[in-house]
C-alpha cells in the first residue's frame, strides 16, 4: 500500500524490533488489510507490537491529565490525545501512523449519519443507540472542553465535529484490554471476520500485543481475525462502519407493552415490575428484550429470552387467579416469575401473542427494507447497502423466532 510507505519503516525504527515477517498491508473490498507474504501455519504469530509504540491516554502531557476529571471516560481522553497529535502534524512523533488513519468521509458509523440517513434504521434498535453515543460524544466534548480552553495554542479551535471524528478513531480502531485502550499500530489494519477464531491478546512478560493464525494461509490470502465476542451487524455498524453479508450473530432488541384495554394491566404491570430487575449494563428494562435466531429443528427455542417467554405468559393471562398462579409458583421456585408455564390454554394464548406482535415488527421492517430499495433521498449508496445488511439480517432473526413460536403453538 503505497499510502503506508512510510509508515512500516517509522514503525519498525520506533519499536526496535520487527512486527511482522508474515503480513504486509494491502487494499481489500473493506478498505485497508492484511494479508500474507508467505505461508502461514496454524499457531504461527501473525505480529506482535510492542506496548512501548502504542497510543494510549497515559501517552497525554501531564499537565492535561491533572485537568481532566473523572467525569471523562477513557474514549474521550484518547481522542483528545489524537487531537493533540494530528494538530502537531509532521511535527508529531505519530505523524507516519496518524497520517494512515481514515480520513472523515471514510468513517461509516452510524453517528456520523445524517437525520434523513438515520431513518433509513428508525425501525431498528440501532437507532436508539445511535442516538444515545451522539449524545455521549456531546457529553464528553463538554467534560473536555476546559482543557480545550485552557490550552488554546495546543488545541485550536477544536470543534464538537472533530471532537466526533477523533472519538469515532478510537472507538473503530482501538483495542481494548486489561490495559485499557489503546490504539496500536499495525494490529489496526487487520480487518474483521466473525469466523476467525484470532484475536488480540496482550502478554505482559513479552510486554507486547499479538495475534496467533487460527488456521493456515496460502501466499496472497487476507488474514483477518474477532473484533469481539458475538458482533451483530447492528453492533459492527455503530463501533465500525461496516457490516457483513448473513451474520450468524445478527439479534433483534425488542419492547413490548402491556394492550391497553386488559382490565389487569396495573395488577401485571406490578408483578413484572417487582419480579423483574432492571438490566442497567445494557441501559433495558423489564418490557425490553434481545432476541437471537431460532436455528431450524432447535425444540427448545433457543434464541427467543425466557424473560420474553415468561413476559407474554403474564400479558396472557385472563384472570387474577390465573396470575396467582404464578406467582405461587415464583415462591415455590428461584422467585423468577412465569419462567415455566400453569397449563396449556395460557402457553398457546401467551405464544401466540409473541408471534402477533413480531409479525408487526416484521411487517414495519419489510416496508422500511422496501423504501430503501426502492430509493432513500440523501443516502448514498454505501450506507443505504448498510442499512439495508442491519435491517435484513433482523427480518431473518424475526422471522426464525415467529416459525418457531407458531411451530409450537401447533
Amino acid at each position: 500500500d503505497g499510502c503506508c510507505s512510510g509508515f512500516l519503516p517509522w514503525l519498525q525504527r520506533k519499536a526496535g524490533t520487527e512486527i511482522s515477517s508474515l503480513l504486509s498491508i494491502g487494499r481489500s473490498r473493506d478498505g485497508r488489510g492484511l494479508y500474507a507474504s508467505g505461508r502461514i501455519e496454524e499457531g504461527d504469530v501473525l505480529f506482535a507490537v510492542p506496548f512501548g509504540v502504542q497510543l494510549s491516554s497515559e501517552n497525554l502531557p501531564s499537565e492535561i491529565s491533572r485537568l481532566l476529571g473523572d467525569d471523562v471516560d477513557r474514549v474521550a481522553k484518547l481522542a483528545l490525545l489524537v487531537l493533540l497529535e494530528k494538530r502537531l502534524g509532521q511535527n508529531s512523533e505519530w505523524a507516519p501512523y496518524l497520517s494512515c488513519l481514515p480520513r472523515p468521509d471514510d468513517l461509516h458509523s452510524t453517528v456520523f449519519w445524517s437525520d434523513a440517513e438515520l431513518e433509513m434504521i428508525r425501525s431498528s434498535g440501532l437507532y436508539d443507540e445511535t442516538l444515545k453515543s451522539k449524545s455521549l460524544i456531546a457529553e464528553n466534548f463538554s467534560a473536555v472542553k476546559p482543557v480545550l480552553d485552557a490550552f488554546p495554542d495546543r488545541f485550536p479551535g477544536v470543534t464538537l465535529r472533530e471532537f466526533a471524528y477523533a472519538t469515532g478513531l478510537v472507538n473503530s480502531r482501538a483495542w481494548n484490554s486489561y490495559r485499557g485502550i489503546s490504539l496500536i499500530p499495525f494490529a489496526d489494519f487487520v480487518n474483521h471476520s466473525s469466523n476467525s477464531d484470532s484475536y488480540l491478546l496482550c502478554d505482559e512478560t513479552k510486554q507486547h500485543s499479538e495475534a496467533i493464525a487460527d488456521g493456515n494461509f496460502a501466499p496472497g490470502d487476507e488474514v483477518r481475525i474477532r473484533y469481539g465476542k458475538k458482533l451483530s451487524n447492528a453492533d459492527l455498524l455503530l463501533d465500525f462502519g461496516f457490516t457483513t453479508a448473513d451474520n450468524r450473530f445478527d439479534s433483534v432488541r425488542i419492547k413490548l407493552v402491556l394492550p391497553q384495554h386488559d382490565q389487569l394491566s396495573s395488577q401485571k404491570s406490578h408483578l413484572l415490575r417487582i419480579h423483574s430487575t432492571e438490566r442497567t449494563d445494557t441501559g433495558a428494562h423489564w418490557n425490553t428484550f434481545v432476541v437471537k435466531e431460532v436455528k431450524r429443528g432447535c425444540r427448545e427455542g433457543k434464541g427467543i429470552p425466557q424473560s420474553l417467554r415468561a413476559f407474554a405468559r403474564i400479558v396472557a393471562c385472563s384472570s387474577a387467579a390465573e396470575l396467582g398462579e404464578f406467582v405461587a409458583a415464583a415462591n415455590r421456585t428461584d422467585g423468577r416469575l412465569a419462567r415455566r408455564p400453569v397449563g396449556k390454554t395460557n402457553e398457546v394464548r401467551s405464544h401466540r401473542f409473541l408471534a402477533t406482535e413480531i409479525d408487526k415488527l416484521i411487517g414495519e421492517v419489510d416496508k422500511q427494507i422496501r423504501d430503501i430499495s426502492i430509493c432513500h433521498g440523501g443516502a448514498g449508496l454505501g450506507r443505504r447497502k448498510l442499512a439495508l445488511d442491519v435491517l435484513s439480517g433482523e427480518v431473518r432473526v424475526l422471522k426464525s423466532a415467529v416459525s418457531w413460536l407458531n411451530s409450537y403453538c401447533s
